[in-house]
């Protein structure tokens, strides 16, 4: 492990929490029937009494993070850069939608944490009208943030109540400006944290800000070899209990995204195996190749009903295989990655406590003669004892 000296790490997950100190890393389920602080205090007590307020150090997705929803002009740019600032700032999105098809979106039923609209360049006016605001009072959202086009800030501030106004991440070279909105965004994250009595709580042990874990993981990925054999461009998938988040290598995709980041982040919300299990499995039923893979894991869809170590590890190995389905050329996503130049596969998360380095070669293996018709295995590489996110917490 990084050398963690005297500081005390903690991860608060959805499901677990892990505690790491220089010599080791705990895993603790969560009993949610308890407060996390007391979960916390009562599991980890005596540790956390050998370490001071200012040397302990804490990161959280258990609140669930932030979800937002995009509005943009164009896939290309608008909406392609507000989800990458989005994705990269720990927010979960979900949905965006492209203005000329609005007034044939689906409405979302959910409450929205922040809706972000972008569009245009500072130089064009009149991208927006009534249809937006009809849109927006159908929807119901505590946050909305404008980052578009400076010509149209006014005129949506005197249409939509409580309109945070930024500057436009879109300049007249049509590269990304990320800084504003992303410090908005983390922001929001903080005021969110701060806002949940469990995870508040959690500054009676702690003098140091809180940070959302994805956050924290994007700043590990540089520091990744320090720790692990890792060959760019490589991909880390961290299967959760409520989501999958994958971050992965700028090198891995075609787009000239200009940002100062090396890596990228997305999220699947809906594909965790604890909290989010029947999405999962909803999503597992509705992808033409999971009954071949059921098959040659030598199990019927009768695995599904079950509640046993068995159906535990085919829904974990299912989670991986659909992942590497929705950023793959199989399906247009926000994203496909160049997976045939993916030298290397990390997995993190408590898929690692679960399956073996076989079963998780095995399900890749599967994938890629399969969906990709290739005989490429990029090396898997296992974070069975969870260092990753203590290499960015650490900093």
């Amino acid at each position: 492990m990084s050398k963690i000296k005297d500081k005390l790490l903690i991860d608060i997950g959805s499901t677990y929490f892990k505690v790491g100190t220089a010599s080791n890393v705990e895993q603790h389920f969560r009993d949610f029937n308890k407060d996390i602080y007391d979960d916390l205090t009562y599991k980890c007590g005596e540790t956390l009494h050998n370490y001071h307020k200012d040397d302990i150090f804490i990161c959280s997705s258990a609140n669930g993070g932030l979800s937002t929803l995009i509005i943009g002009i164009t896939d290309s740019f608008s909406l392609k850069y507000a989800t990458n600032i989005a994705f990269n700032s720990g927010i979960n999105i979900i949905d965006t939608v492209l203005y000329k098809n609005i007034e044939k979106t689906s409405i979302p039923s959910d409450l929205i944490d922040v809706v972000i609209v972008v569009g245009g360049i500072n130089s064009v006016e009149g991208i927006f009208d009534e249809k937006l605001y009809t849109f927006l009072k159908q929807i119901k959202y505590s946050n909305i943030v404008y980052v578009g086009s400076e010509l149209d800030a006014p005129t949506l501030q005197n249409n939509i109540e409580n309109l945070v106004v930024l500057p436009n991440i879109i300049d007249n070279k049509l590269h990304i400006i990320e800084e504003n909105l992303k410090e908005y965004l983390t922001n929001l994250y903080q005021a969110d944290i701060m806002g949940k009595d469990d995870i508040k709580h959690l500054y009676d042990i702690t003098s140091n800000q809180i940070y959302s874990t994805p956050y924290i993981v994007n700043k590990t990925l540089p520091l990744i070899n320090s720790k692990f054999s890792v060959v760019d461009p490589y991909l880390l998938v961290d299967i959760g209990g409520a989501t999958t988040d994958i971050h992965y290598s700028k090198d891995l995709v075609d787009d000239n995204i200009v940002t100062e980041n090396e890596y990228d982040r997305l999220v699947f919300k809906k594909l965790g195996v604890y909290k989010s299990k029947e999405s999962l499995i909803f999503a597992a039923k509705n992808n033409e190749f999971v009954y071949e893979l059921l098959s040659h894991l030598k199990v019927t869809e009768n695995i599904f009903e079950e509640q046993n170590d068995k159906a535990l590890r085919v829904l974990m190995q299912l989670a991986i295989f659909l992942v590497l389905c929705k950023v793959s050329n199989y399906r247009k996503a926000y994203v496909n990655l160049k997976l045939l130049s993916l030298n290397s596969l990390v997995l993190t998360g408590g898929i690692t406590k679960v399956l073996t380095q076989e079963e998780c070669e095995d399900i890749v293996d599967f994938f890629y003669k399969k969906i990709l018709n290739s005989e490429h295995n990029p090396t898997i590489v296992m974070d069975s004892n969870y260092d990753i996110w203590t290499l960015g917490l650490n900093q």
